[in-house]
């Protein structure tokens, strides 16, 4: 039998329904699991009674002949962007350090209805800002993946989901929660080897999820595979009236339709998305994805999408604004961590708080955010990116006319080392150029581990739908799952 850590939430699942290991055995593996896995630095909070308490459960459901849920048994990491009650929960930043919620998140509260347990709160990049995993007040994350060419350099994990990316490749845990704002669920997924999914704008409630850009945050799933993501979003989406953008919408049973034939499909490949300097593993592998799809049935057409270019400058325009908004309640007063130098008075006591407890790149962002807000730039900068906002969407309504689906790359390189990128915020920023478009469009979107790059490093593909189109998405996803055979994992050094 394969070993309880290699299996996900369907091997999981089945077999406790078969009665080859109980939910508890389970829970006990992946706890020993994340106790070992202290040098990734992926978990800020580890929850045992937490995941031991939901097997327990299931456990005890199972023996009374009772349905279970569908994530029933199986332990997750939970992504420190969501409130849960009783657990610390800081968004990787030093002004939430010490702040334990009285509720929980929609989405978490879903998952653990549906059975799941919860292994721990996972790091990230504060505030979700960043795309290496480097921005966390906590510490860096580690890949578990090391280059084939001899060296030991850590490599990044992606961001800002970076922990979460860590514990599902690392097999520290069969799934975890993410978000994506701009891409932070789809590139640490290609950095690490595992499958995510963005779904459309509205899907999963963002009710007691730390906001960072209101008009883009949106949770997802990150596993091993596309049955597994579909499973997973099964559980964690649904309206949520707490939520004014919650789509209300029943939940379509995402697993039971899925379909690897794409006959009568239109897969569109957008000229705008071979980048200048393209790497030729990058490229290659998108060639091979054109050519798996094909075999399952699609037909491939050129399309245009050519507002693209203006995608990265619109994106850090609008989401520092609403960054800068919806981070000014951390002041100090309330919650959180409070700087209160002697003979200070209140403005000071707001000026000290931030400026010890958030982040360079927060600070960046806030100051970004801040200034293109303001009175005498407002019209020249926010009202512009929202304009281009909407030209982007429709050059996506547009190519929906010859195409019911997009293939791109996922991420411009495979993973970079650690440290490599951190003096140069426009380079970093470039990481999020083929997942941005569909994240200021609303669209759902995932990324499939499809291939390994000259260095040994994982390297996805990325599927975007229509909106509320999800099943196409998977479906597309599992076709390239099923030929790309991606059975590659890291080896275990830490």
């Amino acid at each position: 039998m394969t070993a309880i850590f290699e299996m996900g939430i369907v091997g999981i699942r089945s077999g406790i329904a078969d009665g080859d290991f109980t939910a508890k055995e389970v829970a006990e593996t992946f706890i020993a699991r994340v106790s070992a896995a202290k040098p990734l630095n992926a978990f800020l909070v580890e929850t045992p009674e937490h995941a031991l308490a939901a097997a327990e459960a299931t456990d005890k459901a199972k023996a009374a002949g009772e349905d279970l849920g569908k994530m029933a048994g199986v332990p997750i990491g939970m992504k420190d962007l969501f409130c849960t009650k009783g657990v610390e929960t800081t968004a990787a930043s030093g002004i939430l350090k010490g702040f334990v919620p009285q509720y929980e998140s929609t989405v978490s509260a879903n998952l653990f209805k549906a059975g799941a347990g919860m292994l721990g709160k996972l790091n990230l990049d504060q505030f979700a800002m960043g795309s290496s995993n480097e921005t966390s007040a906590f510490g860096n994350v580690i890949s578990p993946w090391r280059r084939n060419d001899g060296g030991n350099a850590d490599l990044t994990p992606g961001g800002s989901s970076g922990g979460s990316a860590t514990v599902v490749s690392g097999r520290i845990a069969p799934a975890a929660t993410g978000t994506d704002t701009g891409g932070s669920i789809r590139q640490p997924a290609a950095f690490t080897g595992i499958t995510g999914f963005k779904p459309t704008y509205g899907r999963c409630s963002r009710w007691g999820t730390i906001a960072f850009a209101s008009s883009l945050d949106q949770a997802g799933p990150m596993a091993h595979d596309v049955r597994d993501c579909a499973i997973m979003l099964g559980s964690m989406a649904g309206f949520d009236a707490k939520d004014s953008t919650s789509l209300d919408l029943p939940v379509p049973d995402w697993e039971a339709a899925l379909n690897s034939n794409l006959a009568g499909k239109k897969i569109g490949i957008p000229k705008e998305y071979r980048v200048e300097n393209m790497p030729a593993d990058i490229d290659a592998l998108w060639q091979k994805g054109i050519e798996m799809l094909k075999d399952a049935g699609a037909t491939i057409v050129d399309v245009s999408l050519p507002h693209t270019k203006y995608a990265l400058p619109a994106y850090y325009i609008i989401a520092p604004a609403e960054a800068s908004s919806n981070l000014s309640r951390y002041d100090g007063v309330r919650y959180g961590l409070r700087d209160l130098p002697d003979g200070a008075g209140l403005q000071d006591m707001y000026a000290a708080t931030r400026e010890a407890g958030f982040g360079d790149e927060v600070k960046r962002r806030i100051m970004i955010g801040t200034y293109v807000l303001s009175a005498g730039y407002y019209d020249a900068y926010y009202t512009q990116a929202q304009k281009v906002r909407t030209l982007i969407a429709q050059d996506f309504d547009k190519a929906w006319n010859s195409c019911d689906l997009l293939l791109t790359p996922t991420a411009p390189s495979a993973a970079f080392g650690l440290g490599e990128k951190m003096d140069d915020p426009l380079a970093m920023y470039l990481n999020d150029v083929f997942t941005v478009p569909s994240s200021l469009a609303g669209l759902p979107a995932m990324s499939v581990p499809a291939g390994l790059d000259g260095k040994g490093l994982p390297l996805g593909l990325q599927i975007i739908g229509k909106a509320l189109d999800e099943q196409s998405v998977f479906n597309a996803g599992l076709a390239i799952e099923e030929r790309a055979g991606f059975v590659a994992k890291p080896e275990q050094w830490w």
